[in-house]
């Protein structure tokens, strides 16, 4: 491995160590998160035929695990080899490549607060999108329903949003059983049930709404995205540039 080495015991062992400890788990996580989603093309078909990829109408969630996953398998080979021989070149590179991300996310929150409008309609536009595209994809299915059952909400901004896909839209040529309905993963959980009743969202939305809030969240997605990063964005922030500063120590 090129590079420059220290000469002398210029890095503590125990920063050097916890360093290597945490890449090698970081980059063990990106080669799960890379192996799952070549798995998942590859039982939808798509490594044999690239070009499926634009088929689908909505998101694919496998793109999350092989960006993700691509980005925690480098930084974390990255940082396990530069800490393990004490190269300076690879621990610079994590620390810049790791303070290009901080610095995208800082930048990124910015942007959300002054464009709030803007960033609200675009996430409006895709969990719509997405909505369309529902029963196209298994994988993006699970995504929408682990979504509305993590924040207990439902369609971007409420309910009715779910017109927008053709299996549950109230329109009276509308044939299928899932007319004026809404996914399970709507439905307020019921501790008595111990089984997920996957129909407890039909004919919901043909009640009145003051009585759909007796079975189903009435609060989009949008709102209560908004709410979940107020809640989360210091604490994630504070993580980040913890391990930051680790590694600029480990380096200086």
């Amino acid at each position: 491995m090129s590079g420059k080495h220290y000469k002398g015991p210029e890095v503590s062992c125990c920063i050097k160590y916890f360093i290597f400890g945490f890449n090698i788990i970081f980059w063990l996580l990106g080669v799960a998160f890379l192996g799952i989603g070549l798995w998942a093309w590859s039982e939808k078909g798509v490594l044999s035929n690239i070009s499926s990829i634009t088929d689908m109408g909505g998101f694919d969630p496998v793109w999350l695990f092989i960006v993700v996953g691509g980005v925690m398998f480098i930084l974390g080979f990255a940082g396990c080899i530069g800490a393990l021989r004490e190269n300076t070149f690879l621990l610079k590179f994590f620390s810049v490549f790791l303070g290009i991300i901080f610095f995208l996310e800082l930048t990124a929150g910015v942007l959300a607060f002054v464009f709030k409008d803007w960033i609200k309609d675009q996430l409006n536009f895709f969990i719509n999108n997405n909505i369309r595209a529902y029963r196209d994809d298994i994988d993006l299915q699970n995504l929408i329903d682990f979504t509305q059952e993590y924040w207990e909400c439902c369609g971007a901004f409420g309910a009715d949003d779910w017109n927008l896909n053709i299996y549950f839209n109230c329109t009276d040529t509308n044939a299928s059983r899932e007319r004026c309905g809404v996914p399970f993963s709507c439905c307020t959980n019921d501790p008595a049930e111990d089984v997920i009743n996957t129909q407890c969202g039909y004919d919901v939305r043909a009640k009145a709404e003051s009585e759909q809030q007796n079975f189903i969240y009435i609060k989009g997605c949008v709102p209560q995205f908004e709410k979940w990063l107020q809640d989360n964005l210091t604490v994630v922030a504070g993580i980040f540039i913890g391990v930051a500063l680790l590694q600029v120590r480990g380096i200086c």
